[in-house]
């Protein structure tokens, strides 16, 4: 299968990177000085856990550039990006190519949907905690890379996403085509958005996290009030989300940060809309009493710049 990846920052660099070592046809679509010295030197991946580095020949391209007709589009860009990616997604897809947004925003899939009708346009998330480091260099935190993805109904689902799950998977890559993406692509928004705000909120890292105190338990509470929301939107989970996220962020370098916290530390564009206001506009929605996200979101609005 032929795969186009537009953005390839922590998460579709990621991607690419070891889609390329598994020898899938795959095109990063990126921009500037990162796109300049991936095609001049290569992708180089630092792996932070265990101090590796590798380089590997990608293929990247510019938009203007890219000439392909995909298989499959990966969407690797930010939540706030999303509009500006539709007339390229246009001008590329053929009538069978599936449109796969792997963001942290919850709901992405179902809303550009809506805004490509002719197309295949799926949910999905991904498991990664990586970043740029600098033009042509990924810094890998952690080894966990899983992506999941699916229909909202199940009618919609066709042999086509089997096909591309299992060509997707490899040694690095866990691959998941999911039976219920709303359940899934929720349970995963329960980790990045109390990450990020709680990271942000508490000026915390992973490590604050993973002992006892004051910021691991509003990344907690954080958890419990996505849970409650969820319930309240008819989504309900498997698991105990409070465990399974901690066991995630227990895996991870303690100084590992996220996106969201480094957007806005660095006065850059970030995803606080998506990770953060719209959690309390849909506890608003549904009904559900959101404490801790409520006065996080006050003191973003009087503190933070956007």
């Amino acid at each position: 299968m032929k795969y186009a990846i537009i953005g390839a920052g922590g998460t579709g660099g990621t991607l690419g990177f070891y889609l390329t070592k598994a020898g899938k046809d795959v095109t990063l679509i990126a921009r500037g000085k990162h796109l300049e010295a991936i095609q001049k030197n290569g992708l180089t991946m630092e792996r932070l856990w265990d101090k590796n580095t590798e380089t590997l020949s990608v293929k990247a391209s510019s938009e203007e550039e890219y000439q392909e007709t995909p298989d499959v589009v990966l969407l690797c860009v930010k939540g706030y990006s999303v509009e500006s990616t539709i007339p390229l997604i246009k001008k590329i897809a053929g009538k069978d190519t599936v449109v796969i947004p792997i963001l942290n925003i919850y709901g992405t899939g179902g809303k550009l949907q809506k805004q490509l009708p002719e197309l295949t346009v799926t949910d999905g998330c991904i498991y990664v905690s990586a970043n740029i480091k600098e033009p042509g260099v990924l810094l890998q935190h952690g080894s966990i890379l899983r992506v999941v993805f699916g229909t909202r109904t199940p009618e919609e689902e066709t042999e086509k996403m089997h096909e591309i799950a299992a060509d997707m998977k490899s040694d690095d890559i866990t691959v998941i085509l999911s039976d219920d993406i709303k359940r899934d692509a929720m349970t995963k928004f329960s980790y990045v958005s109390p990450a990020g705000t709680a990271g942000l909120y508490c000026n915390a890292v992973a490590g604050d996290f993973q002992k006892e105190g004051e910021s691991r338990e509003v990344f907690k509470e954080l958890i419990r009030e996505i849970v409650a929301l969820s319930h309240g939107m008819g989504i309900e989970f498997q698991e105990d989300l409070v465990e399974r996220n901690m066991k995630i962020l227990s895996d991870l370098p303690p100084e590992t940060t996220t996106s969201m916290q480094r957007d806005v530390l660095a006065h850059h564009q970030s995803e606080m809309d998506g990770l953060v206001y719209e959690v309390v506009r849909l506890g608003r929605k549904y009904g559900v009493s959101l404490p801790t996200y409520e006065k996080a979101a006050k003191y973003f609005r009087e503190h933070v710049e956007q």
